[in-house]
């Protein structure tokens, strides 16, 4: 027997996978959560820390900025150093920086923070996803990604409500303190459930340099958007920006295309990245969780300086959102394998854009929750098609690296997501102005139609195109 065959039957033999699953699983599902966690909370932060909009929208894009730039670095390690050691290390670090944010005493040291907290989230994240696809084969593996994905939605849901309470009640310190016991109780729990994961690929050397320039271009590109609403999105800064991220972008491609022919191991193969459902699977994910984190930017703020309430009430309004996401996401894991990921896929970004476009118009606070919800239904069925497409087909050795690019679509969705719609309304968030908010909602609407007009292009449409290792 191999040493990939000893691997894999000595992990899919151990007897509590689906106890290590729930485990990870917490673990995935809050790093979700901080993602939009801090939504409801950011202007009881501001007010505190004297704070405003553009350094508020840092608060959200630090985290998914650091999260994203560095996780094709840590999946790439690991495979390269074993996902069990990389996946602590990213808990530890997580669980620290979620301790000593709340001691910040300026705006800057919780944004220093929240890049501490998305470097450990990287490590973190495509380890964990590693180990779910080695745990697991077959059919298996398929409802455990299934699970898996649902997270995305109820996270980043359950993240506003959460955020709320906390904020209303012991403060808004206790949004990041929350993590410390339950990264504390993941530590012990996953170190006795989980059983020793050796490399795939030991002794070989992690591309630094594609993960600077991957992270470098995404920095300022989301730059570029956060400062548009205040400089103009046709301004020489803007342009210059965007300009300079593309490049960066090329630059890291043609890296990667370079050491490929040098014979070197790049930061992500670039063969991996031609595969079509890896790229379906990921466009997907980076629409949907871009949409989501959007809504949940623009409603925390709308319900608060437009209608008024609370934070406590507001994140108590995000309840129908996380429960109508869930069900999406479990009702979109049922019809998978009967309607096509395909035919899914278009259909929950259709029923995304009504329910955005239904919000934009929408009088009351009650027409507003229930379009939201609406909506919301149909990015959750979204997260399990992007899941299933991207890694059914992937070979547990590639495991870490095919987490990691999956999960980086994630985080720029998410960074890119609430920079875009922060740009769009501007001065609205401040001034409570309904007419920027509806403008928000619209171009999030219009993103979702023409996402589904390309998901219908590049799912595969048929079981053997799955198979298929690239275009054409």
């Amino acid at each position: 027997m191999t040493q990939r065959d000893s691997q894999q039957a000595d992990s899919t033999a151990l007897p509590r996978r689906w106890q290590a699953l729930a485990l990870l699983a917490v673990a995935q599902f809050m790093l979700i959560l901080d993602i939009t966690v801090v939504t409801v909370a950011m202007p009881d932060l501001g007010a505190d820390l004297d704070m405003g909009r553009e350094a508020l929208t840092w608060v959200m894009s630090a985290y998914t900025l650091s999260f994203g730039g560095f996780l094709l670095l840590a999946g790439r390690a690991a495979d390269m150093v074993g996902p069990r050691l990389l996946m602590f290390s990213g808990l530890g670090l997580f669980t620290l920086a979620s301790l000593l944010i709340p001691l910040a005493s300026s705006g800057g040291m919780v944004i220093a923070g929240r890049v501490a907290q998305g470097i450990g989230a990287a490590m973190l994240s495509p380890a964990a996803l590693s180990v779910v696809v080695r745990l697991f084969e077959g059919e298996e593996r398929n409802k455990a990604l299934a699970i898996w994905s649902s997270l995305g939605g109820v996270g980043a849901a359950v993240g506003v409500l959460l955020g709320g309470l906390l904020t209303a009640g012991p403060g808004w310190e206790w949004v990041f303190l929350v993590n410390v016991p339950v990264g504390a109780v993941l530590l012990i729990g996953l170190a006795r459930l989980l059983p020793p994961m050796p490399p795939w690929s030991a002794g070989g050397r992690l591309d630094v340099v594609g993960a600077v320039l991957v992270t470098a271009a995404t920095l300022l590109v989301t730059y570029a958007f956060i400062g548009a609403g205040a400089h103009g999105w046709s301004s020489a800064r803007t342009l210059g920006l965007l300009a300079a991220g593309l490049a960066t972008y090329a630059g890291f491609i043609a890296w990667l295309l370079l050491s490929r022919r040098r014979g070197r191991a790049p930061l992500v193969d670039p063969a991996l990245l031609s595969r079509r459902p890896v790229v379906a699977g990921t466009f997907v994910l980076f629409v949907t969780t871009g949409l989501m984190v959007a809504v949940f930017f623009l409603g925390t703020f709308y319900f608060q300086e437009v209608r008024g309430h609370g934070p406590m009430a507001t994140g108590l309004l995000f309840l129908p959102v996380a429960l109508a996401t869930m069900a999406g996401a479990q009702i979109g894991g049922r019809l998978l394998a009967s309607v096509g990921p395909r035919t899914l896929g278009v259909l929950g970004l259709l029923t995304a854009a009504a329910g955005l476009a239904v919000f934009a118009l929408s009088l009351t606070t009650e027409a507003s929750v229930i379009a939201v919800s609406f909506g919301s239904a149909g990015l959750g069925a979204m997260f399990v098609v992007a899941a299933a497409t991207a890694l059914g087909q992937v070979s547990p050795e590639e495991a870490g690296i095919a987490s990691g690019v999956l999960s980086t679509s994630h985080e720029l969705g998410s960074s890119l997501g609430a920079a875009v719609v922060s740009g769009v309304v501007a001065t609205s968030l401040i001034a409570g102005d309904v007419n920027g908010f509806e403008r928000g909602y619209l171009v999030a609407a219009a993103v979702a139609v023409a996402a589904a007009v390309m998901a219908g292009i590049l799912i595969p449409g048929k079981p053997r195109d799955e198979l298929d290792p690239a275009f054409g």
